[in-house]
């Protein structure tokens, strides 16, 4: 191993990046704080069958070294914080954990590989900001080599859109009353569906009660937040995979009709059936019974095969890494991965039509999607396209609400129709 501590030690890891693909696992100096805002205190490179230490802003560090660029494919442990905040850039970086969790279904554990020094440091000085940077550079050696070694394998080519899209919207941040903050998804859960949360804060689940949603506004001088909601997204989803044809209107009202009930009972007895299994009083349902055919077929697949595919992206989850498996508990499953994956097609799409507006897309939350709108520079003509690629030509019609803050949000949904 090679501690860069030279100009001509570092022009021999420049020209061998640049001629060969490699591994890079870069350390932030400060645990607490988001990539976005972090600093890169040392990176571990294995490139050409050698290994190198780069401390860059370390306490061990010498050298103030230029940014390498290179070609070649670069394997990182993290690919959204790693292009939050790089040092070595390239045009083709691919996840090491992302293909981990393709084959295992559970992201790599990394924690397990701290060194004693690692939760020495971590233990007397949880309270100190950058505490990576005085960490023996030998110890995050020691950390990083047993990572390498681990994940190296894993170097395969998989479709990484997911990440990418999700890299795009984290970078947007959101604007609270104090400051800039931003969000962290996690797309390593047991169904692909993303998590996030960062700094305390669970971006998925922001309570709508109790005013903490308050604090988030818009960063633009004339602007407001927008939020687009998916009507009965999970139905109409389902009813894509099924040949069940939605009239228009509202997908949630449709089924009460069909049941002789009220909006909201409806609403309660559609989620009942959908998530805790398909009975007998309701196998006759026009919706119901199409459904109930479907998870035979789908159970009837699973059980004579290694492996089945998700619906958009082919994705294989190995049968193997499913547990407790019953037909509803799969067709569950199946449609939270159908939901994700029609999600990153459509925000797939989306993003590059946007990236010429001031606006920004800054929270993705399932069925939900919030929207930074710069009123004066943008106006309707931009909420109107956000609304058109959402929506997919009238296949998953949307709600939209409008406020200063995320707590007091409006209803503009007819505005948008106009």
């Amino acid at each position: 191993m090679v501690i860069i501590h030279t100009e001509e030690q570092l022009n021999h890891l420049e020209t061998s990046i640049q001629k060969n693909d490699s591994i890079i696992l870069q350390v932030n100096s400060d645990t607490n704080l988001h990539s976005i805002e972090n600093k890169i205190s040392l990176i571990y490179i294995y490139v050409d069958d050698e290994e190198f230490m780069l401390p860059i802003n370390h306490s061990e560090s010498i050298l103030k070294p230029k940014n390498i660029i290179t070609e070649k494919t670069i394997w990182v442990l993290d690919k959204k914080s790693y292009q939050h905040n790089s040092f070595i850039k390239s045009n083709d970086v691919r996840d090491l954990n992302y293909s981990y969790y393709l084959k295992h279904s559970v992201p790599f554990e990394v924690d397990i590989y701290l060194t004693n020094a690692h939760h020495f440091y971590n233990r007397v000085h949880y309270d100190k900001s950058n505490v990576n940077d005085v960490i023996p550079l030998f110890k995050h050696y020691e950390y990083l080599k047993k990572i390498r070694k681990s994940l190296q394998d894993y170097r395969i080519d998989n479709d990484e859109i997911i990440l990418e899209v999700l890299y795009k919207i984290e970078m947007n941040g959101l604007q609270t009353t104090d400051k800039m903050v931003y969000s962290e998804y996690n797309p390593f859960t047991s169904t692909g569906r993303p998590s996030n949360r960062f700094g305390g804060m669970n971006f998925a689940a922001l309570n709508k009660t109790d005013g903490s949603r308050k604090q988030f506004i818009s960063r633009f001088e004339e602007g407001v937040l927008v939020e687009f909601d998916f009507d009965a997204y999970h139905p109409r989803l389902i009813g894509e995979l099924v040949g069940y044809d939605f009239p228009n209107g509202s997908g949630h009202n449709h089924l009460a009709k069909t049941y002789g009930l009220s909006y909201d009972d409806g609403k309660a007895l559609t989620f009942k059936y959908l998530y805790g299994g398909i009975t007998e009083e309701i196998i006759e349902n026009p919706f119901f019974s199409k459904v109930n055919s479907y998870i035979k077929e789908l159970w009837k697949v699973y059980k004579g095969s290694e492996f089945i595919e998700s619906y958009i992206y082919n994705r294989k989850i190995i049968k193997s890494n499913l547990f407790d498996m019953n037909p509803n508990k799969l067709f569950n499953y199946m449609v939270q991965l159908l939901e994700t994956e029609n999600n990153v097609k459509i925000l797939n799409n989306l993003i590059p039509e946007i990236k010429n507006y001031n606006s920004k897309l800054i929270l993705y939350n399932y069925d939900s999607f919030l929207f930074d709108f710069d009123y004066k520079n943008d106006g309707l003509e931009y909420l109107k396209k956000v609304k058109g690629f959402l929506e997919c030509g009238g296949k998953f019609p949307t709600t939209s609400t409008m406020g200063d803050n995320y707590h007091k949000m409006q209803d503009i949904t007819e505005k948008l129709n106009d």
